[in-house]
């Protein structure tokens, strides 16, 4: 792996293996540009089953209320998958865990990417009993790269060279109505995996 300028360069690209906050600072911001489908009833699920039973990858995050006092623990409110250009938002705490978004989650021909998935998981498994498939943790894939900062603004200002807002980020994921902000928050944060893993792997050449 050569090294120029402190950065490091893999496939043609270079990217910084730690990026400072003053530099994302003067990145553009973007956000998830395509069609939100904010799913919080049965009869909506059943809506986008067609759409999603179309793709074969997905960017993929959740959301869960902040919790502020030690040892409390709040089941996960949102799942998000993302395509180039539509967004669907779960809202598992008023549908629960449906089995269409189980078997998505099982399927190991469904690539979902993630970043920190981990913990993402295993909440999901708190909802219900399954065994995760086809799933890529960005921040192991980034190592191939000579990327250390992982966290996903950082990743998306290395990679793409873009600013994510995490404004949202500890906003509650459990309010009975969720505001536009979060709504762009949540699709951005699941759409920009995705983009990050199609920049990695050749500019767009990963499975289909």
């Amino acid at each position: 792996m050569d090294k120029m300028s402190g950065k490091n360069m893999m496939n043609g690209r270079k990217y910084f293996e730690n990026i400072e906050a003053d530099y994302i600072k003067t990145l553009p911001v973007k956000s998830f540009k395509g069609t939100i489908y904010l799913v919080d009833t049965v009869e909506k699920l059943e809506a986008v089953k067609p759409l999603l039973l179309k793709e074969k990858t997905f960017g993929f995050d959740t959301e869960t209320k902040p919790s502020f006092k030690k040892g409390q623990i709040h089941q996960v409110s949102l799942l998000q998958l993302a395509t180039n250009d539509k967004a669907f938002l779960f809202r598992l705490n008023k549908i629960k865990m449906p089995s269409l978004l189980v078997r998505i989650i099982q399927d190991p021909d469904c690539l979902k990417i993630g970043a920190a998935i981990r913990e993402d998981l295993n909440a999901l498994k708190r909802l219900k009993s399954m065994e995760p498939k086809g799933f890529v943790e960005l921040q192991e894939l980034v190592k191939k790269y000579g990327i250390a900062d992982n966290g996903l603004k950082k990743l998306a200002a290395n990679v793409l060279g873009i600013r994510i807002s995490k404004r949202n980020q500890t906003s509650n994921w459990a309010r009975a109505m969720l505001t536009e902000e979060q709504l762009q928050y949540a699709a951005t944060d699941a759409w920009v995996c995705l983009e990050i893993y199609k920049t990695l792997n050749h500019n767009g050449a990963y499975p289909s």
